[in-house]
């Protein structure tokens, strides 16, 4: 059993863990919106309440979707190990643990973006189409743009399950508050490292929440037109 690190020497170390894990989070986080809005989007419009139903090429998106989110993270962390060091030149590192992160998260974004979209009222996209708009300006004003709040809240649902994610990573050398807590914390026997990179890990997670529920309120259209 080793000695209890001091606790000035717990924030230091606590410090940049965190930095790393709010630099992998923020990452990703961006390249699953990137990369899951314009899936979410095509899954919408090709569903049967869709703009352009197209029933087989939904199933195949929706299979490839559902298939990506079942796989466990650190399972996926394993299988992309190969096509991370292609990458970024190791599989190792806050910066590697981007990859397996950001395609963990596209298909949970595209989901989410899905059924934000799908709470679109009909009604408001029939107008749309009276008008006369265009299918893109439809779904960029009218789908994306009623549906603005729950996108927001969908980032930040995103951005949280990161942050738990990018612990995970922890087990294997990923960098960040994971690192720290099991091999300096759980593995070195120091139970003040261990509950303290908890401890940040919860904080930022409830920030990051918070964060986005603010966004979530600023953008809303319909929460604006009531006060």
């Amino acid at each position: 059993m080793s000695d209890s690190t001091p606790w000035l020497e717990v924030l230091e170390m606590i410090g940049p863990a965190t930095g790393e894990t709010v630099y992998m989070v923020v990452v990703s986080t961006i390249l699953a919106v990137l990369g899951g809005l314009p899936l979410g989007v095509l899954l919408h419009l090709t569903s049967p309440f869709g703009l352009e139903p197209r029933p087989v090429l939904n199933r195949v998106l929706g299979v490839v979707v559902d298939v990506t989110r079942s796989v466990p993270f650190v399972v996926l962390l394993v299988v992309l190990a190969s096509f991370t060091r292609l990458l970024v030149g190791t599989s190792i590192g806050s910066t590697a643990v981007i990859v397996p992160l950001t395609i963990g998260a596209i298909p949970f974004f595209a989901r989410l973006t899905q059924n934000a979209l799908r709470e679109v009222g009909f009604t408001v996209v029939e107008a749309a189409i009276t008008t006369g708009s265009s299918r893109w300006r439809i779904v960029w004003t009218v789908l994306l743009g009623e549906a603005r709040a729950a996108l927001v809240g969908a980032v930040g649902v995103t951005a949280v399950a990161l942050i738990g994610y990018a612990a995970m990573a922890g087990a294997i050398g990923g960098g960040g508050l994971g690192t720290t807590a099991i091999q300096d914390g759980y593995q070195g026997y120091d139970d003040r490292v261990l509950y303290s990179s908890v401890v940040a890990l919860g904080a930022l997670a409830w920030g990051m929440q918070l964060l986005s529920d603010f966004a979530a309120r600023t953008v809303d259209r319909r929460r604006a037109a009531t006060t």
